[in-house]
């Protein structure tokens, strides 16, 4: 509900903090709607974790590398200017990935193809593979549908809104909130390869498939209908694109901003607080009538509102399971790879013993680690754009890794323990090379990036890339609210409702938007008033 709803007067003068993906997006609706909006930004340059990395003609996309679900960018941009075709030139991925499981056998995953994924699962892994893949894709519908306008596209107010939105019984049935996404898996999937493909969605939200629940089948179920898309000159040209809507609507992007409080007054009232503008670290304060929070919840909790304000943020997330990180190489790589596809993933024989170690969890309960054979994501785009001459690659290595926490081994490790970092990308290059793509005589350079490198990139706590992760059944329901206990304040992006990934920060968007609701002028000044 909008403050113009509840009987308030939304004012104009917008602050949002941090030109992620989520902040840009609510900014180009806010300002096309005809708010004074500023977004302020502590890096050198927008789009948050959607950064990009560029030396000697190589360039990288250091976060993202793919987009699903690109109509809900498609709608933004239609809404307030020119087409998203016309800004960024969006390419399929066809194969979408290939993924190496960990007993050597080989899936090509077509593109947004029901009919063809099935084959070609018959194919690398067995008559019958591609019917339970099939089966499992049409209950995963079933829970999009489902989902998709009472959760994902509209505010969530706690466990009853499942209650209350859930038209009907067969609803909760399809949804199945007791029930882990691993668990239903199993129900379907009778080839344990389908199901270590399935477990890998659950990272898409920093999760641990044992534990994040049904609901997430809808992620392979989007990403497969709805298709793998990619960016012609890396996927960071997405959020210079929004950048530069935001900028055309009428907002003021301004970069090396950091913000160190939003500023927060006693008001009458519920709520009791209402937001009223920030204070950067050099001092400055900005006034507003409305803040939109794009920072890591945690940080806006923990630092921005370190007070009473902020305590009943930090209770829920206290409630909450945070998200896992990620260890990141950017390899420049001599000569060209053959048969080299866009995405390539690498699974382990012992997935559990990965999830296990980043979480701190079963065999390894109390004490994360790297895991030391992770599973091995690649991403590759065969663009020009990105290498300096056609003699070469540029590559992007990911691994799930646990967060950056110093003296807590139970919750994380410490990345800048002397040697760490270097010794385990050695690690990651080995087991690339154990799993067939050995390239460790073909680095010209490389980058490391750690869990606390993402955590002094972008501010969100322990390198987290989701903020909190799906873990639990109530883990959609612990996830922060749009809308602040604070007046005056919202939240946006991957760590907000609802959730982290490129569509889903810009539904993200558009739920902060339509709670702010338009700008409406003041009454006009009454001939007594003015005389008084």
């Amino acid at each position: 509900m909008s403050d113009a709803s509840a009987g308030q007067v939304p004012l104009s003068r917008v602050v949002v903090v941090g030109a992620g993906l989520g902040g840009l997006a609510v900014a180009v609706r806010l300002a096309h709607a005809g708010h004074d909006v500023t977004v302020l930004e502590q890096a050198p340059q927008p789009g948050g974790k959607l950064g990009r990395y560029a030396r000697g003609g190589f360039g990288f996309d250091t976060g993202p590398s793919l987009l699903t679900l690109p109509s809900v960018y498609e709608e933004l941009f239609a809404a307030t200017g020119e087409p998203l075709s016309r800004v960024v030139d969006l390419v399929s991925v066809d194969p979408a990935f290939r993924y190496r499981f960990g007993d050597g056998t080989v899936l090509d995953l077509p593109n947004a193809d029901p009919t063809r994924i099935a084959a070609a699962m018959d194919a690398a892994l067995g008559a019958g593979t591609g019917a339970q893949w099939t089966a499992f894709s049409e209950r995963a519908e079933a829970i999009w549908e489902a989902t998709r306008g009472p959760f994902l596209e509209s505010p969530l107010d706690g466990p009853r809104t499942l209650l209350r939105e859930a038209r009907k019984v067969d609803d909760l049935v399809r949804i199945a909130p007791w029930r882990s996404l691993r668990a239903l898996g199993r129900r379907y999937l009778k080839d344990p390869r389908l199901r270590v493909l399935l477990d890998r969605y659950a990272t898409y939200t920093g999760s641990d498939p044992r534990r994040a629940p049904a609901a997430l089948a809808t992620v392979p179920f989007v990403e497969q209908r709805y298709g793998a898309w990619y960016v012609r000159g890396g996927l960071q040209r997405l959020a210079d694109a929004l950048a530069q809507r935001a900028l055309e609507c009428g907002a003021t992007i301004r970069t090396g901003a950091d913000v160190a409080e939003v500023l927060v007054k006693d008001v009458p009232g519920p709520r009791g607080w209402r937001a009223h503008g920030v204070r950067l670290r050099d001092g400055t304060k900005v006034e507003a009538d409305v803040v939109v929070s794009n920072a890591d919840a945690a940080h806006l909790y923990h630092e921005l509102l370190a007070g009473p304000p902020g305590e009943l943020g930090r209770q829920r997330l206290r409630k909450a399971d945070p998200s896992l990180s990620g260890f990141v190489l950017l390899l420049a790589l001599e000569g060209r790879t053959p048969d080299l596809q866009h995405h390539t993933v690498l699974f382990p024989r012992d997935y559990d013993d990965e999830f296990d170690s980043v979480f701190g969890t079963g065999r390894h309960r109390g004490r994360c680690r790297p895991a030391p054979d992770p599973t091995v994501y690649v991403s590759a785009p065969d663009d020009p754009a990105l290498r300096p001459d056609d003699g070469c690659e540029a590559w992007f290595v990911l691994v799930n890794a646990p967060r950056h926490r110093p003296g807590e081994p139970a919750r994380g490790v410490d990345w800048r323990a002397e040697g760490l970092a270097d010794t385990y990308a050695d690690r990651v290059l080995d087991v690339m090379a154990e799993r067939g793509l050995d390239v460790r005589d073909r680095v010209r350079w490389r980058v490391v990036r750690t869990p606390a490198d993402l955590e002094y990139a972008t501010r969100s706590v322990g390198g987290s890339i989701y903020g909190s992760s799906s873990n639990g059944a109530r883990s959609a329901f612990l996830r922060p609210a749009n809308a602040s206990n604070i007046e005056g304040l919202y939240l946006v992006g991957g760590s907000a409702h609802p959730g982290g990934g490129i569509p889903l920060v810009g539904m993200s968007a558009r739920i902060v938007a339509d709670l702010v609701g338009p700008p409406v002028a003041p009454e006009p000044e009454r001939e007594d008033d003015a005389l008084v």
